[in-house]
């Protein structure tokens, strides 16, 4: 009796969360993130869901009844649509924020994958004469917007720290959560599960991503609740960061340098929550006079969307940005800032011969807006690229934040010339000690530690610290792993 596991995504990987319980003949799902790496292996990994066809879809005992979503980044829920394709039409549960910026981000999500299905089809049309080899199917979109569009009808909001008896379940059989916040972006949450068989509670905790203190934006983590057992990330197992401090200062210093020497400042930066922290910052050097107010514009449709989520979530907010707040100013927005929608306006960037700073998706460098900036400003030694956040190895931005003399960008070779900087104290994991912090009110009560979200040499760090300062034992599952704790 209890709760059985089965470890699904992230395990022993950082991408794809996602956590299958089973107590009491009622099925949830912790998370149903995306896969992402190289194609081939993406593509067989998110077409294989935890469950199969027939439970996705069923009702009642054997059937999925409940997902509850940790947050909205695309490793957490960017895979939900193909739940909504394969007949899964049970609750979603997450928070207000999480629910506003899973549309717009599933919906990009599912742009994406139609128009890689269309890119493979052309690209095999032309191989064949514009004609596929006999038999062969046309290749399929994982997910289309439609499904996407589906699965926002099926969200259902929770109250942080209110406990909510999921669907199917009764109070005393089956599942309860309750969620608390998580400090990783506008939303985030860690989930407490509390599992009902047979007169036996069982409680798990789920990290979800774990954040840092004092991050722009985002209120601060709350403690970890008393539980039996933790599945907690370790994105960060290995690393310890930078102080958060200094980056304003940092980022102040990098501005004015680029200015005065009449140069542009280009900033790769993921649409969802780096945008909307370093155009708070920015904001702040400005009204305190610290930096000239130039031009600043965000290049990026997405982020365009995902900023009104946040102009309208101010309950997740944390004191400094409610200071604009409570003087009726937006933080997101001031005269000189532009928010640009049209291809046209973003090509019309090109032309600018002052001083401006672009901010555009995606944050990897590699694909969007933010290539079209770097290929017309990369070998101008006057301009800044300003990495701001992790470059995985092989993409464009990798190749930038190692300062290889020469890069491709759209197939042509272009020489690095512009100087390279990176602010990565804004990191929204928590290192090693804040993750060993993070955990420690809820250690006398646990019986285990499962780690995942991480890569093996973060994992194995983390689970040696974790041995020895608390004398837990701590398991790192692979994909596929089943467990049942009691």
């Amino acid at each position: 009796m209890g709760i059985r596991l089965h470890f699904w995504g992230a395990a022993q990987t950082v991408t794809g969360s996602s956590h299958h319980l089973e107590c009491a003949g009622q099925n949830i799902l912790l998370d149903c993130g995306l896969f992402q790496g190289r194609r081939q292996e993406a593509v067989e990994i998110n077409s294989h869901l935890a469950l199969p066809d027939e439970q996705l879809a069923g009702q009642g005992t054997g059937g999925l009844n409940a997902v509850v979503l940790s947050h909205a980044h695309i490793d957490h829920s960017g895979n939900l649509p193909s739940l909504a394709k394969r007949g899964y039409r049970g609750p979603i549960y997450a928070t207000a924020s999480t629910i506003d910026l899973c549309g717009p981000m599933l919906k990009d999500s599912a742009h994406i994958q139609e128009g890689d299905a269309d890119f493979m089809n052309r690209r095999r049309g032309r191989r064949n004469l514009l004609k596929l080899p006999q038999g062969a199917e046309p290749v399929q979109p994982l997910y289309t917007q439609e499904d996407a569009e589906q699965v926002s009808r099926q969200m259902q909001q929770i109250q942080m720290h209110e406990p909510k008896l999921l669907a199917g379940s009764t109070k005393d059989a089956g599942f309860s959560v309750s969620l608390s916040n998580a400090g990783h972006m506008l939303g985030s949450t860690c989930v407490l599960v509390e599992a009902v068989e047979k007169g036996q509670t069982t409680r798990l905790l789920f990290s979800g991503d774990v954040g840092r203190k004092d991050l722009p934006i985002i209120r601060d983590p709350d403690a970890a609740p008393v539980a039996d057992y933790l599945i907690m990330e370790s994105t960060y197992g290995n690393r310890l960061h930078q102080p958060i401090g200094p980056v304003k200062q940092k980022l102040a210093r990098l501005v004015k340098r680029t200015i005065g020497r009449g140069g542009h400042i280009i900033v790769p930066a993921f649409a969802v929550e780096r945008t909307q922290q370093l155009v708070l910052l920015l904001h702040q050097l400005i009204d305190e006079k610290q930096i000239p107010d130039i031009p600043i514009f965000v290049d990026s449709p997405l982020a365009v969307a995902v900023t009104d989520v946040f102009r309208k979530h101010t309950e997740d907010w944390d004191k400094e940005a409610c200071v604009f707040y409570s003087k009726g100013t937006d933080p997101f927005g001031w005269e000189r800032l532009r928010y640009t929608r049209t291809v046209q306006e973003s090509k019309a960037l090109n032309d600018l011969r002052v001083p401006f700073l672009v901010m555009s998706a995606s944050g990897m460098c590699e694909a969007g807006r933010i290539l079209h900036h770097l290929k017309n400003g990369i070998e101008d030694p006057r301009n800044l690229v300003l990495i701001t956040g992790y470059q995985a190895a092989n993409t464009l931005g990798r190749k930038i934040v190692d300062r290889l003399p020469e890069v491709n960008i759209f197939g042509e070779p272009m020489r690095l010339r512009a100087e390279v900087d990176s602010i990565g104290e804004l990191s929204g994991h928590a290192d090693q000690s804040e993750l060993l912090a993070w955990m420690e009110p809820a250690v006398k009560g646990l019986k285990k530690v499962f780690l995942v979200h991480g890569e093996p040499l973060a994992q194995e760090a983390l689970k040696e610290e974790i041995e020895k300062r608390y004398g837990l034992e701590v398991v790192c599952p692979k994909r596929g792993d089943r467990f049942e704790v009691s």
